[in-house]
């Protein structure tokens, strides 16, 4: 049988520590090859060979009570034999896709999720009282309405200071950022070029599994949080206008009808 990227990483994303990326695994691949080439081979029924001269120094010493010895891993099996010398970014996704197809199917408890720097194995949620009832962990705590207002603008907009989020959002975001850098969502990126030199947040890795995508490009289109539309808001709401007609909805078109700033001035006598 033929090398089994698929079984290979099974295996792989069972005994990984952490994400298992794509580099890890042609880095797997590259020490198989570099270890077939420099390790030496195994002898194979070592002190079998001729006596020799003196049959006595060739006799088997006396045995001793040992241990039992397992026997050693064979590994001259189908699992490693014609091991391509590179395994392509194409082969490793195909592989992994049909390994979460197969989990799916099969209504696992297990599933294989990716994330900014890998593959995992991790358990359904739905068995997820379960996992914390074995580690004697408290429920999650849910973030609040604010705190969850405050990691949009962080996210959309950051790098950012407390003071533009206060502006944006209009109240206070005192609490919110204790609670989302208690929860490692947010981080203190460095400080403002402004006056006062104010710090500045951003968000973690953990923020990208908390929301289960794999960098900041995969967050849904914003309009209304976007840098462009939010430079634009904070400008206008820095040098306030004059309501006019379209403010109000009135019809601009209409010859006869008279402005705000007209209905506003008194009446001049006629003469």
């Amino acid at each position: 049988m033929a090398f089994d990227l698929k079984r290979v990483l099974k295996v792989m994303l069972f005994a990984s520590n952490g994400p298992l990326s794509v580099k890890d695994i042609q880095t797997a691949v590259s020490r198989f090859h570099e270890q077939a080439t420099t390790l030496p081979l195994v002898e194979q029924g070592a002190g079998s060979g001729e006596q020799g001269d003196n049959p006595e120094a060739a006799a088997p010493a006396p045995a001793e009570p040992e241990e039992p010895v397992l026997p050693a891993p064979v590994e001259d099996d189908e699992f490693y034999r014609d091991v391509p010398a590179l395994v392509t970014t194409v082969q490793i996704r195909e592989a992994i896709d049909s390994i979460s197809l197969e989990l799916q199917a099969a209504a696992s408890e297990i599933v294989l999720v990716e994330g900014h720097n890998g593959w995992r194995l991790v358990t359904h949620p739905r068995f997820a009282r379960w996992v914390r009832l074995l580690r004697n962990e408290p429920p999650p705590v849910k973030l609040s309405p604010s705190s969850l207002e405050t990691m949009a603008v962080i996210a959309y907009r950051q790098p950012v200071t407390r003071a533009e989020i206060e502006q944006i959002r209009g109240v206070s975001a005192e609490a919110g950022l204790s609670k989302l850098l208690e929860r490692d969502l947010v981080y203190i990126v460095g400080r403002a070029d402004l006056p006062g030199r104010p710090i500045q947040y951003g968000t973690t890795d953990g923020f990208l599994e908390f929301v289960g995508i794999k960098s900041l490009d995969e967050l849904p289109s914003s309009d209304v949080l976007s840098p462009r539309q939010i430079d634009a808001w904070l400008q206008t709401s820095n040098n306030p206008r004059a309501a006019g007609d379209a403010d109000m909805g009135l019809d601009e078109t209409e010859e006869q009808q008279m402005s705000l700033e007209q209905a506003a001035a008194p009446e001049q006598p006629a003469s």
